[in-house]
């Protein structure tokens, strides 16, 4: 999750206090320490709400390819307005106001032309 730097950089590691809910973390480091968390916990379902969004374009990268190697094999459901977070889903669903507008692949909706593209 790109968390590994950070944590050696603090004065105590991991044994550093963060504050409650990590209030002393920004919100990239507070992404990325959940998803190391859940890397951790490897469960069979995994929800990823926004997981990165708030972190920058190169960290976001480096923290995608850490996300697709834990989805692999298990049922995931991700939550994102960036393209980049969800490109490599197996199944899309685009969503307004509750309802279903397109579903598919990137690809396929791409040639629909619509709302994902």
């Amino acid at each position: 999750a790109q968390i590994l730097d950070f944590i050696h950089s603090l004065p105590e590691g991991f044994d550093s206090m963060v504050g409650e809910r990590g209030l002393k973390l920004s919100g990239g480091e507070k992404q990325r320490v959940a998803i190391a968390r859940c890397l951790l916990k490897n469960p069979p379902i995994v929800l990823l709400d926004e997981a990165t969004s708030a972190l920058d374009t190169r960290t976001e990268k480096s923290v995608q390819e850490a996300l697709n190697n834990l989805t692999t094999s298990r049922t995931t459901v991700v939550i994102a307005h960036r393209l980049s977070t969800i490109r490599d889903a197996d199944q899309i669903l685009v969503l307004d106001k509750g309802e279903i507008l397109e579903k598919g692949s990137h690809d396929q909706l791409l040639s629909l032309n619509g709302e994902d593209a």
